[in-house]
């Protein structure tokens, strides 16, 4: 195989949405700094291109200037300043992202990071416009980065699954949800710092991967009307089958909705146990039982 299909492999038909994520990152790094590094060679002599790319892509702190853009609110969030800032994001990213697409399947997940980055840019527009101490910095300001999306995955890894552990360097095993308040402590005393842009992001992630989760727990997905949105566009592209005759068994229907019921009340049973006695509690059955729930998901 050779690298142009092993990138398409990767970047577009991923085995688990997780490494689609992380790959789209690093590959948005690494053009847009091959693009800084060598435009000076070309005849212009400048960073015309970068700073276009720059300008488009960020997320501006500006309702005016994001009139212009209005793609940027999605762009921003896959765009990174230095290779540190990349770096801990995507282990973050890669950590957590593991845990939640584990027990709610690539679709969910892939929501999470996407609405959490979006409802992260919609709170810094909103702050900085409506705080009268971040009026000197709207005209200028603008936010990139994949935080407010990995901190929303952190945010619901730790709501869905409480007490699960990770072991930390220096600090060994730690549960989930002291991780998830010592980050959100860390944006809420940083809310005054040079970057109070990135951290009051943050927050709208946080806010949005513990909310989604909550109603997922009551049996509300919010990822539902988006994902019948991505079906109905994808179906003007297909071509439509023959029309076929079928003929429904009313019997039937009913013993598949009760079916699903009881498959779904034995998941959350699982996932019970786990918030309680963490995922080495489970039995060999459970755990396979979970795994197919996750690929069912997809």
């Amino acid at each position: 195989m050779s690298l142009v299909e092993e990138l398409k492999q990767v970047l577009f038909r991923p085995r688990r949405k997780l490494h689609q994520f992380i790959a789209i990152n690093v590959f948005v790094f690494f053009v847009v700094k091959l693009i800084y590094a060598f435009e000076p060679y070309f005849p212009h002599g400048d960073r015309t291109v970068y700073e276009l790319i720059i300008k488009n892509l960020t997320l501006p702190a500006s309702l005016n200037a994001l009139l212009y853009r209005p793609w940027s609110i999605f762009t921003y969030m896959f765009l990174h300043e230095s290779f540190l800032h990349l770096l801990f994001n995507i282990l973050g990213l890669y950590w957590f992202g593991q845990i939640t697409e584990e027990y709610l399947g690539g679709k969910k997940f892939a929501t999470i990071y996407l609405l959490g980055g979006i409802t992260g840019g919609i709170l810094y527009i909103g702050v900085f416009n409506l705080v009268p101490m971040f009026a000197p910095s709207i005209a200028n300001g603008y936010a990139l980065g994949a935080s407010a999306g990995v901190i929303a995955v952190i945010i619901a890894a730790a709501t869905l699954l409480p007490d699960y552990q990770l072991m930390l360097l220096f600090l060994g095993l730690v549960k989930l949800k002291y991780i998830a308040v010592f980050y959100v402590l860390l944006d809420l005393i940083n809310i005054s710092s040079p970057n109070a842009g990135g951290h009051i992001a943050h927050l709208g992630g946080a806010i949005f991967g513990f909310f989604y989760i909550k109603q997922l727990r009551k049996g509300h997905d919010l990822s539902s009307p988006f994902s019948t949105l991505a079906k109905k566009i994808a179906n003007l592209f297909k071509r439509k089958p023959k029309l076929k005759v079928a003929y429904k068994n009313p019997a039937n229907d009913r013993k598949n909705v009760k079916k699903q019921v009881d498959k779904q009340e034995i998941i959350d049973r699982i996932l019970d146990k786990i918030s309680k006695y963490g995922y080495e509690g489970l039995s060999k059955e459970e755990k396979d039982i979970l795994f197919r729930a996750s690929q069912e998901k997809e």
